[in-house]
């Protein structure tokens, strides 16, 4: 599998981001291996916060919240998913899939890093890979916060925005990471946080995660991830463990989705309007709109459950 890494000086100058960063190889499926970067901060022995990020971002995307977290007395694991930040880039769009996303992270966090009791916190597509790593491994995870996020099985039709999302991925001639971001939050980014984004993209050769990803939702029944994801949602349905559904309001493609959660899963907690107070001038991005007070709620509820 042919790959792609992108040169550490292209991280030298990222704003707020103060965080060692680490390595690990996972088998990439085709008898080779591929390089996961990620974050590990706070006291080892500590709870795991497992922070999941989604499309088009990186672990950048958590810099708001690893500070409050660990603050509070938690280990804070924020992998970069193959294809984004500072993990390897395979160049073949045609190597990615979901369910290699599923293997690759799963290799990582519990084959290397041999994670435990872990509190999921997934958005975006951290989530679409989390909530199968939870239904897959249950007993490695302790707690789940879905933030903005959803499991599709392609049972449903998707919506208008996430349509409209997927057709211009895949036709616009300058994918601008740092644009896509910007894009999806309600503050304005700042020339140097909107470089941070498109740092691990050095040119088009590093995109082909970034721009094959919005294909591999499950849009249809008979998608390729469909039936794993039914399975997990199995899981979930059965889950009685604490679930926390962190949306916020101003995101035009998952608003809503946690009624499916809280109708679905047992152990769902719907936050009190106090609490989601923090999040009701979020974006899809909402760590970058309102990650100090998105990670006050996660600190708070865990310390309740």
């Amino acid at each position: 599998m042919d790959a792609v890494r992108t040169p550490d000086e292209c991280f030298d100058a990222l704003p707020d981001f103060p965080f060692a960063p680490h390595y690990t190889d996972v088998p990439s499926g085709d008898g080779g291996t591929l390089r996961v970067h990620y974050l590990d901060e706070g006291q080892p022995g500590a709870p795991v916060v497992l922070l999941m990020h989604g499309e088009p971002s990186w672990c950048f995307l958590y810099r708001k919240m690893i500070p409050v977290l660990t603050a509070a007395g938690l280990r804070c694991v924020a992998p970069d998913l193959v294809g984004f930040g500072r993990s390897d880039k395979p160049t073949d769009r045609a190597a990615y899939t979901y369910a290699r996303h599923v293997e690759w992270m799963r290799s990582a966090l519990f084959d290397a890093l041999d994670l435990h009791a872990v509190t999921l916190v997934g958005q975006d597509w951290g989530g679409l890979i989390g909530l199968r790593l939870v239904g897959e491994h249950p007993d490695r995870f302790a707690r789940v916060v879905a933030a903005n996020t959803f499991l599709p099985t392609g049972d449903q039709p998707p919506g208008p925005a996430f349509l409209n999302w997927q057709r211009f991925s895949q036709t616009v001639e300058d994918f601008d990471v740092g644009f896509v971001v910007g894009s999806g939050c309600q503050i304005e980014l700042t020339p140097e946080v909107a470089a941070a984004y498109n740092a691990p993209f050095p040119d088009d050769s590093y995109k082909a995660g970034a721009r094959q990803f919005p294909m591999l939702v499950p849009t249809s029944p008979d998608d390729p991830a469909s039936a794993a994801n039914r399975e997990a949602w199995k899981t979930l349905r059965k889950w009685e463990k604490p679930f926390l559904t962190a949306f916020s309001n101003q995101d035009p493609v998952t608003r809503g989705g946690e009624r499916a959660f809280q109708r679905e899963v047992p152990g769902c907690a719907v936050p009190p309007d106090a609490a989601l107070a923090g999040i009701e001038n979020g974006g899809h991005f909402l760590q970058e709109d309102c990650g100090e007070q998105l990670a006050r709620i996660v600190v708070n509820w865990i310390a309740e459950n």
